[in-house]
């Protein structure tokens, strides 16, 4: 698609300069115009039209010859698009100006009649909201594309335990599984997120014209009907003043970065030399200019930079509307470009994540090795004695007297004798090794959310029949 340049136009060509009597500053017509960005809704547009053309005809606004001349138009200029032969002019300002104009071009002054009952303010927010439609549906298939990677992966390694941590401190033993599936449900609930704002998107705004309705006797119900909204605007200033939608998009789409980015950056620390728990597959990673041994995890880095553009789109959408008298303002030709940017970031984010997470390879970490860092079973040890009749608190504090004497003898707590536990404690008994084995650990944890690989496999199952809308 080909852009045109015009150094200020004479009022008399553009579609709306009656009233004008100067040419429109070449500067500020460059300024103004929004084509370089909005025409990418140009299939949106001409799919509004087409509806809104229809129901002209219905309701006998505009003859069915005139209906089918414009539509044949309409799908002219739209197979255009899809060449890439239309040639879109900056003197034409926008989407929607480009169409009419081409329009006009191809089937003459008829071309006039499809903006009969309708402005540009709920022609635009139309056409926004049916390209919100389509990036949701996208965006959402992409999460359910993610989801069924982390499961798959889940159950491959469902015997792999690593360290769970807090504070970025080894803390407990957790299956590898039942880590990556605390990701799984979080990315569901940016799912559910994206489709609860999908209920507020998808209602039909044209036939609120400028601010105050329209003069002519049309049926918005048709036109809500051709183009799949269940539902209408019920206040026509409302319907072309807020973007509220699209600030809610916006939020669901920073919640799913953030969720990714934190991902990421665990990505990055499992992939370090210093933990080692996966290898990131050579197609997402990349070398160093002057150190050959280097193998960086730039996808995961990237997508973790890119949350803070999504996010900023967020508050630049919220303070472009803070202070917006109603109706229209052409200030909201600035929410564009950062929604457009907002779901092309999420959707490729979200894939490049995926592919690099299915091509991943994790590392098994030896049980004795788990055994030895970080003292991961202390808290089954305190459990062990609420277990043998002890008040937890008095539990927790023997507990951590028997690692401060691990840590005096640079032993583990799997190392200890029975005579070295005693001497601690006399509660303790030849059945605390048992309860203290990490495997056990894990298999014990058995309660409903738990990181038992029965409750693991439970939640597998579960998430499996979600994602599959049972």
């Amino acid at each position: 698609m080909k852009n045109k340049k015009n150094s200020g136009a004479s009022p008399t060509k553009k579609l709306w300069g009656g009233r004008f009597k100067q040419s429109t500053d070449a500067l500020m017509e460059t300024f103004s115009a929004s084509i370089s960005f909005d025409k990418r809704l140009y299939d949106c547009d001409i799919e509004g039209s087409i509806a809104h053309c229809k129901m002209l005809a219905r309701c006998k606004i505009i003859t069915v010859a005139e209906s089918n001349k414009i539509i044949k138009g309409l799908k002219k200029i739209l197979k255009e698009c899809d060449e890439g032969r239309f040639e879109f002019s900056d003197s034409l300002e926008d989407i929607h100006m480009n169409i009419e104009s081409r329009l006009r071009e191809i089937i003459g002054p008829v071309a006039g009649k499809l903006h009969t009952a309708r402005s540009r303010n709920d022609q635009v927010c139309l056409d926004i909201r049916l390209y919100l439609r389509k990036e949701i549906d996208d965006i959402i298939a992409e999460i359910n594309r993610l989801c069924k990677a982390l499961l798959a992966i889940s159950q491959k390694y469902i015997d792999h335990v690593i360290p769970g941590y807090t504070h970025l401190q080894r803390a407990q033993p957790v299956l590898l599984s039942h880590h990556l599936l605390a990701y799984a449900e979080m990315m569901l609930r940016d799912k559910e997120r994206f489709l609860d704002a999908y209920k507020r998107i998808n209602v039909m705004p044209l036939g609120s014209a400028a601010l105050a309705g329209t003069n002519f006797p049309i049926d918005r119900k048709i036109t809500a009907k051709l183009l799949g909204f269940p539902e209408i605007s019920h206040n026509s200033m409302d319907a072309v003043a807020d973007r509220d939608f699209a600030a809610e998009f916006c939020s669901a789409s920073a919640l799913t970065m953030m969720h990714l980015s934190r991902f990421c950056e665990e990505v990055v620390i499992w992939n370090s030399s210093e933990f080692g728990f996966l290898e990131l597959s050579d197609s997402f990673t990349t070398g160093s200019s002057i150190m050959p041994q280097k193998k960086n995890p730039d996808a995961a880095e990237l997508i973790r930079g890119k949350s803070g553009r999504v996010f900023g789109n967020l508050v630049s959408l919220l303070t472009l509307m803070k202070g917006l008298p109603l109706a229209y303002n052409k200030d909201l030709q600035e929410d564009k470009e950062p929604l457009f940017d907002t779901a092309e970031t999420v959707k490729v984010c979200l894939r490049i994540f995926t592919d690099m997470m299915k091509s991943a390879k994790f590392i098994p970490i030896p049980e004795k090795e788990l055994e030895a860092s970080g003292f991961l079973t202390a808290t089954d040890l305190a459990d062990y004695l609420v277990l043998k009749g002890m008040p937890f608190r008095d539990a927790h504090e023997i507990t951590g007297k028997t690692v401060a004497f691990c840590l005096k003898k640079e032993t583990t707590l799997a190392e200890l004798t029975l005579t070295q536990l005693r001497k601690i404690s006399k509660r303790f008994d030849k059945d605390v090794f048992d309860h203290i084995a990490l495997n056990n650990s894990v298999d014990r944890k058995n309660v409903y959310g738990g990181t038992a690989k029965k409750q693991v496999r439970t939640q597998i199952t579960r998430l499996t029949k979600k994602l599959k809308g049972k």
